[in-house]
């Protein structure tokens, strides 16, 4: 067991040293004295991802440092992390965080976001709107009253962010009356960043049916999120859970097709933006315990509580 580690720390070494190189599956094998075929099983088994996923991974996080200079092009960026063209430092981006190359750049530039402080039936929260939908919202620890601005300003640094309670207010108040006024099923937009044309910086929408949010109207409530394929899936799995039923880790996991991700689903499940209407609260542990909560365990005691009563 020693060993097998001493060989997987000394190939994740070899890898972060010569990510501008991209090395094959054979170079990192050969600098193990491995072959090929027990490198890629030993690195799975150890890692939970193969090579190849590990070394897209790091030149994914080495092309979003070289982006944020404004002397790098997608086309420099590529030449410089050893890819071949622009087009599969492409298809990283997209593969793995659902967004473009010209996407990440943007970070939110020419996009307004309303937000807004507000009391709810769980307490004090925060919410932030952008012309397309929901983009946060957050319960609020009245220790740390102004961490949800910081983390909206952080993941959309260069969008104009203004206090707008008046908007907002009208908001948080149509979305409680839907969440209480019933248990039929409705529609959530649950949209996007992951274009096809880095130009137009489109958005592609998923639409989920939910049983979370009873809506009066037949438009659907809107959500716009930014995250990785694999958390977009997971939130997606979330949308699908009923109001007054719960699920583990393991089975959204199955879900989404990963049942050996479950340790992943619940990372994905702590980084869901949205609160409530991305039920994450509905997600227990495999032994039925309540499990832990972003924005605190008795606020999902009541909520599932609540949900509870509005089910019978």
């Amino acid at each position: 067991m020693t060993q097998d580690y001493e060989r997987i720390a000394r190939a994740i070494d070899y890898i972060r040293q010569h990510v501008g190189h991209q090395p094959s599956l054979a170079e990192i094998a050969a600098h193990v004295h491995l072959s090929e075929y027990h490198f890629q099983r030993l690195f799975s088994r150890w890692a939970g991802i193969t090579p190849k996923r590990y070394l897209q991974a790091l030149t994914l996080e080495r092309a979003k440092q070289l982006l944020q200079q404004p002397s790098h092009s997608t086309l420099s960026a590529s030449y410089e992390l050893g890819l071949s063209s622009g087009s599969r430092l492409y298809d990283h981006f997209v593969q793995l965080e659902a967004v473009t190359p010209f996407e990440y750049r943007q970070q939110g530039l020419g996009i307004n976001i309303a937000y807004g402080y507000h009391s709810t039936p769980f307490g004090l929260a925060f919410i932030a709107q952008t012309a397309r939908g929901i983009c946060q919202f957050d319960f609020v620890d009245m220790q740390q009253i102004q961490s949800p601005l910081e983390r909206l300003k952080q993941s959309w640094s260069q969008a104009t962010i203004y206090e707008d309670t008046a908007q907002t207010a009208s908001l948080i108040d149509n979305l409680f009356s839907q969440y209480f006024a019933g248990s039929s099923a409705a529609e959530v937009n649950l949209t996007a960043l992951n274009s096809t044309e880095p130009k137009s910086a489109e958005l592609s929408s998923i639409t989920s049916s939910t049983q979370a949010i009873h809506q009066a109207e037949p438009a659907p409530l809107s959500l716009w999120v930014k995250g990785t394929n694999f958390q977009l899936n997971v939130w997606r799995a979330l949308l699908n859970l009923p109001k007054g039923e719960v699920a583990s880790y393991g089975d959204i996991a199955k879900a989404i097709g990963k049942p050996k991700a479950s340790r992943a689903v619940g990372t994905a499940i702590g980084a869901n933006p949205v609160a409530l209407l991305i039920p994450c609260h509905r997600v227990l542990r495999q032994s039925g315990e309540l499990g832990g909560y972003r924005w605190g365990e008795t606020r999902k005691h009541a909520i599932l509580a609540r949900e509870a009563v509005y089910c019978e």
